[in-house]
């Protein structure tokens, strides 16, 4: 038995040849490209301007492996997380993060994550696969839907910063932006996505060689490589240095700041030393830091730092001229902070 093919692999030029081979009009795949993303259909069945001919024939052939919200749970602030599970069994995580101007989705890229960083619950699960295209665009169609239920407005920003590393997804997370920011899917403006990445240098250069028009931010957490890698371990293949020239070379191509999420760790980075190597690091390319309240995944040795800590940080980033801003966690009864970064917006 041969398997299906995904339907929403298929670019609409290739459906417009099928049905042209197929002995229909080209236009028919026009009007299936338009279910499948403007419409978000979920079956065949769904595409009601069809024959019964030819949504059988499109059975026969394809399949659309949509994702399903398997649980929702809804915070008394408002925040909503869904449990998302995939074609194949598999769950991952996305949250709508509302205030009172604008609703933020947070979305996933991986199943599981490639990388190591010890606070991250994530990190804990082994990276099973790669999310599609199709799949990513399903999480935000489906956090748009919920907006509009019940904060009675369309989803206003997109951040990547739920399970996974977005760049290390590279090409799908590209095709789903694309199509979020398509006429033909949600057209929403690539100024209100947002990718947050743990810091892969090639990685960021290829983006702004890209000339990709989304923002970036990066997971710093510390500026002294030999903390950045006990709280990441991986980064000690990527130093700050490195680092460093792929985000100059960033900002020269793309003009974009960069902005830095950072969460304050008691008796890892809450000391003057650290504050100052995040001030000098600041200075390299244009940015802003966004101070996390972290949520402790144990007992472990990752504790949210004091308030004094905190307004450590504050006083010398604002000394430096440098913005920054306090993200405290939201939906703390559903823990639905996501990916550690919660109350986030594009």
């Amino acid at each position: 038995m041969i398997e299906k093919k995904d339907i929403r692999a298929i670019s609409k030029e290739l459906l417009r040849e099928f049905f042209v081979t197929n002995g229909d009009k080209a236009f028919r795949g026009n009007q299936v490209y338009e279910w499948l993303w403007s419409k978000g259909a979920h079956s065949f069945d769904d595409m009601t301007n069809l024959s019964k001919e030819t949504r059988a024939m499109l059975e026969a052939n394809f399949v659309i492996n949509h994702i399903k919200v398997d649980q929702m749970q809804r915070s008394e602030d408002g925040t909503v997380k869904n449990a998302v599970r995939l074609h194949d069994g598999l769950v991952v995580e996305s949250v709508l993060i509302p205030t009172n101007t604008r609703t933020t989705a947070c979305v996933s890229s991986q199943v599981g994550c490639s990388l190591d960083c010890n606070f991250c619950a994530t990190a804990r699960l082994k990276r099973m696969r790669n999310l599609e295209p199709g799949e990513i665009y399903d999480q935000v169609l489906a956090i748009d839907n919920e907006s509009k239920l019940y904060h009675n407005r369309p989803l206003s920003n997109i951040v990547f910063m739920g399970m996974g590393e977005p760049l290390m997804n590279y090409n799908n997370v590209i095709k789903a932006i694309d199509m979020i920011t398509s006429d033909e899917g949600l057209g929403m403006s690539p100024k209100r996505i947002m990718v947050s990445t743990s810091g892969i240098p090639k990685m960021i250069k290829k983006m702004a060689d890209d000339d990709v028009k989304f923002k970036l931010a990066v997971s710093l957490h510390s500026a002294i490589d030999e903390v950045r890698a006990k709280i990441m371990p991986f980064s000690s293949n990527f130093p700050l240095k490195d680092l460093r020239e792929s985000l100059e070379y960033w900002y020269r191509k793309t003009k974009s700041k960069v902005s830095y999420e950072y969460v304050v760790w008691k008796g890892i980075n809450d000391n003057k030393q650290a504050v100052d190597a995040l001030v000098k690091f600041c200075k390299y390319v244009p940015c802003k830091v966004n101070l996390i309240e972290y949520n402790p995944i144990d007992d472990g040795e990752f504790q949210q730092a004091s308030e004094e800590s905190v307004n450590l940080y504050i006083k010398e980033l604002e000394k430096a001229g440098i913005v920054v801003k306090v993200r405290r966690s939201r939906g703390k009864d559903i823990d639905a902070a996501c990916g550690q970064l919660a109350n986030k917006e594009a």
